[in-house]
């Protein structure tokens, strides 16, 4: 009975992350092959079904990665109640990367008592007597998209080498329906393997909500999503991870999403 009960208490704070991240971030370029002078618009905001804004995405530095290298703030936000919106002209060819930069939010707790799971953000918010911790985290959320004006490039694409990240191999400008779209899932520079890597479609309709496809990566942290459709996809992929000295809370919940669209040939 005691080494079912550790595996119930295992199970549920691996799936803590899940459970109480219901609204995913987004960063939604209104086009990813921008026409009119290299202008780009993109939303972002907190949504359980995509694109369909419903918490804005504040307190980010929103910057943009240029076909150099160079990263520099996105040029102007306009936040509103329920979503941020970037405008940012494109300053040449190439391929630029977009990110809401890394989102420290709220601190999450989760205990168990008499076989019931409760959470709260409330840091003044006592454990009731008797109950067992199982999850004390902060979340750290990092939403992306990328946009490219001609020809694409990979300078951009660069990891960071620092928290969760999506590395494309295939390049995120160039995906086709009946093609396959292969990345990597790092986490501080290194590989991430036996991830689970979920791929919504940006329907906006109500199908949104349930993931298309949910990819495991490999030994190497790589994930091969197979392009059945044309349309915008979001990936979403969660991970915890110990908390730097100094943190809010002893784990960090990391989360992760990259908008891309997919062409058909």
């Amino acid at each position: 009975m005691k080494s079912s009960s550790l595996l119930v208490g295992g199970l549920l704070a691996a799936l803590v992350p899940f459970l109480a991240h219901a609204h995913t971030p987004y960063l939604a370029p209104a086009s990813f092959e921008p026409v009119h002078g290299g202008r780009v618009t993109l939303d972002a905001a907190f949504a359980e079904e995509f694109f369909v804004p419903e918490v804005v995405f504040d307190d980010s530095a929103f910057v943009v990665t240029g076909p150099d290298g160079v990263v520099v703030p996105a040029q102007t936000v306009h936040r509103l109640k329920t979503r941020a919106v970037i405008e940012h002209t494109l300053d040449g060819k190439g391929t630029y990367r977009f990110s809401s930069g890394r989102r420290l939010g709220a601190v999450f707790r989760t205990w168990e008592l008499d076989g019931k799971t409760e959470s709260t953000r409330d840091p003044a918010k006592a454990l009731p007597a008797g109950a067992k911790l199982i999850a004390h985290y902060q979340s750290v959320n990092l939403a992306e998209s990328y946009v490219t004006l001609g020809a694409p490039s990979r300078a951009a694409l660069t990891p960071y080498g620092q928290g969760l990240e999506i590395v494309p191999v295939t390049h995120p400008s160039d995906l086709y329906s009946g093609e396959t779209f292969v990345f990597e899932l790092r986490f501080d520079g290194a590989p991430l393997a036996g991830a689970t890597v979920e791929i919504f479609p940006a329907t906006g309709d109500g199908r949104s909500k349930q993931a298309a496809a949910k990819l495991t990566t490999d030994a190497a942290g790589k994930a091969t999503f197979a392009l059945t459709q044309a349309g915008t996809w979001l990936a979403v992929v969660r991970h915890r991870g110990k908390a730097p000295a100094g943190a809010a809370a002893p784990e960090y919940g990391y989360g992760y999403t990259l908008s891309f669209r997919v062409l058909d040939p």
